[in-house]
């Protein structure tokens, strides 16, 4: 019989849990000699963490002798949005002496941009300047991303300024940190200084400069700016319809609103036509409203219809016109 190691217990355990499986790597683990656990523990550890099993990897964390993996189980929180489950990790691992590294650093800048704890965030900016941490991108479009999300425009931007090389992730999070009511203009024009630094935007790129526009009501750079994504070779997707539907809406452009969802590449959804139907009533157009609403109503009662036709059960008339209209 083959011995069984380190390594083809990891490449078992490892391939279960990237098809999902994760309960059978489990099992293999469990099944792991002793004094090969510590080891394999690790892979388990990314296992169980990349397929959101938050609890069985603190379980096995728990269990080992030596916490070598602090960033996974850190990691792994932030990703699922457990951001105070994340902090108590870091705390207990800077208590149980394990210095935090890039990994570590990127994703408590992560939970504290989630949580807008901008005191705590500038501790770990201070961290990163007094423990050996290389500010390599990760680390520094953590913090702009952490400034920007916690109202710290100021800092946020004197760390992007000081990079020399800046990435489209330093350059989206800077812009989407200025869409807010009153600090729009300077998304339009960071845009401007990222085309002339011969970065391509993207499609991350033109939804926060889409959002700007909207929250700041330029209507004529909204259009520009939305006619400028096939420049790019990149094709507009449901949320930037839905920016641009905003923007025309709040300035009360209903007709050219109704225009734009109609030519829509994708099936507009229930939020945009929610959009739609608010700007209606917020400009008092009751008759476009009706049209519209008519409209739905026509194309959900033809759907029943073919439904009932095709043997499907009979479906009340009310359920699929206030599936279409919510």
């Amino acid at each position: 019989m083959i011995e069984r190691t380190t390594v083809t217990w990891s490449q078992m355990i490892d391939g279960f849990s990237r098809i999902g499986d994760v309960a059978t790597a489990g099992g293999f683990f469990d099944r792991v000699p002793l004094e090969l656990k510590n080891v394999v523990t690790w892979t388990v550890m990314v296992a169980y963490t990349s397929n959101g099993e938050m609890e069985e990897a603190k379980k096995v964390f728990e269990e080992m002798e030596q916490r070598n993996c602090f960033n996974s189980l850190i990691s792994g929180y932030t990703q699922k949005s457990y951001c105070e489950e994340a902090l108590e990790a870091f705390f207990k691992m800077q208590t149980e002496g394990f210095e935090p590294d890039e990994v570590t650093t990127v994703s408590v800048l992560s939970v504290c941009a989630q949580l807008g704890l901008l005191d705590m965030g500038r501790k770990i900016h201070s961290m990163t300047n007094s423990e050996n941490i290389k500010l390599n991108g990760f680390v520094l479009n953590g913090l702009i991303d952490m400034y920007a999300k916690c109202g710290d425009l100021s800092n946020a931007k004197l760390v992007f300024e000081k990079i020399v090389k800046k990435e489209n992730a330093c350059w989206n999070s800077m812009i989407a940190g200025f869409a807010i009511p009153g600090q729009c203009r300077e998304s339009l024009q960071l845009l401007n200084r990222m085309e002339k630094s011969n970065k391509k935007p993207d499609g991350i790129t033109f939804l926060s400069v889409l959002s700007a526009c909207s929250h700041g009501g330029f209507v004529k750079e909204g259009l520009e700016i939305f006619s400028k994504m096939k420049e790019f070779g990149l094709n507009p997707g449901i949320k930037h319809y839905g920016c641009l539907v905003d923007l025309l809406g709040r300035a009360g452009k209903l007709k050219e609103t109704y225009e734009l969802i109609k030519q829509m590449s994708m099936k507009p959804s229930d939020t945009i036509w929610g959009s739609f139907l608010g700007a209606c009533r917020v400009h008092s157009d009751e008759k476009m409203a009706a049209m519209v609403l008519k409209e739905r109503w026509e194309k959900a009662e033809m759907m029943r219809v073919g439904m009932i036709n095709k043997g499907f059960r009979k479906i009340p008339e009310s359920s699929s016109f206030i599936a279409l209209v919510q």
